[in-house]
């Protein structure tokens, strides 16, 4: 979309760009009320946002339950 840290921060209303630069690093992730704020911010759902973490849970769910219904993961 274009937007810098700042203005991505001063729209969530937070003290620093800082905090941002973290999310995007991926040293912490932002709050539940962060993340849907961020997904209205950039026009898409909150898994589009975090893709690679989406698709973990979602192998690792899967995986489990596989494993529980008796099949090889």
């Amino acid at each position: 979309m274009g937007f810098s840290q700042t203005e991505v921060a001063e729209k969530l209303r937070l003290k620093s760009s800082a905090i941002i630069s973290r999310w995007e690093q991926g040293v912490s992730l932002p709050s539940l009320d962060n993340a849907l704020k961020l997904s209205v911010i950039y026009k898409t759902l909150v898994n589009e946002l975090f893709w690679e973490i989406f698709t973990a849970y979602r192998l690792e769910l899967l995986k489990n339950e596989n494993r529980n219904l008796g099949h090889d993961p």
